[in-house]
């Protein structure tokens, strides 16, 4: 079965810096492509960031050079960091696990910056 869980999100002001992690179970994240999503309200899904198996990495362009993900592969673990933070990056933030072209979802965290 596999498990996907965020850490806290958090509350932060314009410009600060936050890391997000995503703790997985059930699955390798050096083997499979890892990601972020974040939904905001009345807004749909979509991709932060990703990273691949060969550690390929992709983003959102609204965050590119703000936002790095990363993995520990002894932790298992995926991470976010999320710097030079904007009121539009307020959102759930949700993990992503793709596997045999099923994906998995962690529970979602909220982060909030506020001008």
């Amino acid at each position: 079965q596999v498990q996907l869980v965020e850490s806290r999100g958090g509350l932060v002001q314009a410009g600060g810096s936050l890391r997000l992690s995503c703790a997985a179970s059930g699955i390798t994240v050096s083997f499979n492509t890892m990601g972020w999503y974040c939904q905001a309200p009345g807004k749909q899904r979509e991709l932060v960031a990703i990273i691949t198996s060969g550690q390929s990495t992709n983003y959102a362009d609204s965050v590119k050079g703000r936002f790095t993900i990363s993995r520990d592969n002894a932790k298992n673990t995926v991470y976010l960091q999320m710097n030079s933070l904007e009121p539009e990056d307020t959102a759930i933030y949700y993990c992503n696990a793709r596997r045999d072209f099923l994906d998995f979802w962690g529970q979602g965290t909220q982060v909030t910056v506020s001008s």
